[in-house]
């Protein structure tokens, strides 16, 4: 195990490089200046701008001196919030959007496993062709669509939540719901196929024959065989939901990593850019780590590599 961890977090330090790499010479490549206004800045002036964030030179020049500070942990000034650091913005808004992911993440799995395993048990039945349905459309629905479509119904209609803001648990309700909505839905499917094809097995006719309870044979054994499916697919769900929450987080108004990542891809800031761009891939990588290890702590039958 411990041999396992220390290899995957090797491996993935010239991912991360790479990533860096692209991100930087991508928002740099692209056309217009960081610090472009509606004002003409005077050519003295923009000089010194670029002078003192290391935009001066050639492109590969600026990326080394960017590289020589990430390795530091230093993640430079923001090129648009030019009283701050990248990593201040970072510590300070990265809580709220896990507080938010966090919340989403646990509902999407809850969602997902009850949905998917009462699809199972009533198999061909109404109840079963409903919750697929509603998860089709879990699916099919992008987030900035079905954000809107439940503001004006549940906040704006009903009047039951509040649509937009920040620091209230009424607040975090609605978009934790948005954006769990299409991960609960693909759980929901996984859970249901496997649990199906675990039903099957001659484990579970055995447990039958004994004359355990129904109850006793989907929970105690079928399920968590079942399982195994969706802990796989939940290191991507999490870094899915860590990404998706760009769209949930600008559409009500919470304050949390989103809002700097489009902000900052939009007045062309490197720094801001790269740097929230290498958190996101970080913890990509570490839930797909926690996905494997959890895969093997429940299924002892599964090597790691």
């Amino acid at each position: 195990m411990t041999a396992l961890i220390l290899r995957r977090l090797l491996q993935a330090i010239p991912v991360l490089f790479i990533v860096v790499t692209l991100t930087f010479l991508l928002v740099r490549s692209a056309p217009g200046n960081p610090f472009s206004t509606e004002k003409k800045i005077p050519p003295e002036i923009m000089e010194q701008l670029e002078k003192e964030y290391d935009l001066k030179g050639p492109i590969w020049y600026q990326y080394g001196q960017y590289l020589g500070k990430v390795v530091q942990g230093n993640l430079s000034i923001s090129t648009q919030y030019r009283d701050r650091t990248v990593n201040e913005i970072i510590a300070q808004s990265l809580p709220i959007s896990m507080t938010l992911g966090s919340l989403a993440y646990f509902l999407a799995l809850a969602g997902g496993i009850a949905m998917g395993g009462w699809a199972a048990i009533r198999h061909n039945q109404w109840g079963d062709r409903t919750i697929m349905l509603i998860a089709l459309l879990g699916i099919s629905i992008p987030s900035f669509v079905l954000a809107p479509m439940m503001v004006m119904v549940i906040a704006l209609k009903l009047n039951l939540l509040p649509a937009y803001g920040w620091g209230s648990l009424d607040q975090i309700i609605l978009p934790a719901i948005c954006l769990a909505v299409p991960f609960a839905a693909a759980i929901a499917r996984l859970t249901r196929g496997s649990l199906l094809e675990v039903l099957k097995l001659d484990f579970v006719r055995t447990a039958r024959a004994k004359g355990l309870s129904e109850d006793i044979v989907l929970f105690r054994h079928a399920l968590k065989v079942a399982i195994l499916p969706v802990i796989g697919y939940s290191g991507p769900a999490a870094a899915g939901i860590l990404t998706g929450s760009i769209v949930i987080e600008t559409l009500f108004g919470i304050p949390g990593i989103g809002q700097f990542f489009v902000n900052s891809a939009l007045n062309r800031d490197p720094f801001m850019t790269s740097g929230v761009v290498l958190v996101f891939s970080s913890f990509l990588i570490l839930f797909n780590l926690f996905a494997d290890i959890l895969y093997f702590v429940v299924d002892r039958r599964v090597k790691l590599e």
